[in-house]
């Protein structure tokens, strides 16, 4: 019997994001890498310079393009764009969201956090799993036999994480593991995922990140 294909799809976070206004940035567009953010992408890039990587693809949006760039520098790829790798939608997008200052305190906001399982205020969580399982099954078709890079976000990218492995899609965020421009990376064996394996190659810089420390990146 001839051995399943074995295909490694590391999905990557972008990395910090420059946001003065300290809004929700969802996706909305002109939201870019800070200069710290473009030091995370490289420092990614560089921990998998001696990976076979075949293939690299991004959420459309900018921040997540600029997260990919040094990957396609390192492995003279062009990148490729999938719309479901993109962040999820959200109804607090554009808004401040800090604890106190934010749109959470407004009482005409409060209706819309009425369902947290769905989420009643944004994508749906089995909605947004579906997409990026899809979007990483097309990487791994793309680069059979060797590794892909998908740059995403975090609420899809930990979605995608629960989906494949069998648990509940609702969870509280502060427990997410999935930290600027952080690797889950999906072992297939033929269509089937065998293995998910989680590194950090930029932790040296979100320990100096605003956007770790207040929880806005997405």
């Amino acid at each position: 019997m001839t051995e399943p294909t074995k295909t490694t799809v590391h999905v990557l976070r972008h990395g910090e994001v420059y946001n003065p206004t300290k809004i929700l940035y969802g996706r909305l567009p002109d939201f870019h890498l800070s200069e710290l953010g473009h030091q995370m992408a490289k420092a990614a890039a560089e921990v998998l310079s001696g990976r076979d990587i075949t293939h690299v693809v991004a959420s459309p949006l900018e921040r997540a393009q600029e997260t990919a760039a040094p990957f396609a520098a390192e492995f003279k790829l062009d990148i490729a764009a999938d719309v479901r790798l993109i962040e999820s939608a959200n109804y607090f997008e554009g808004k401040k969201v800090s604890v106190g200052d934010g749109a959470f305190s407004n009482p005409r906001h409060w209706w819309v956090l009425r369902d947290p399982i769905t989420p009643s205020w944004g994508e749906a969580y089995l909605v947004i799993a579906q997409r990026m399982f899809a979007a990483v099954q097309a990487a791994r078709v793309a680069a059979e036999g060797h590794e892909a890079v998908c740059v995403s976000h975090q609420l899809p990218i930990w979605t995608l994480r629960r989906y494949v492995e069998g648990k509940r899609l609702w969870h509280d965020p502060r427990r997410r593991e999935c930290g600027l421009a952080s690797l889950t990376s999906f072992r297939f064996e033929g269509s089937k995922v065998v293995g998910i394996d989680y590194s950090e190659p930029a932790a040296h810089l979100v320990a100096m990140s605003a956007t770790a420390k207040t929880a806005k990146g997405a």
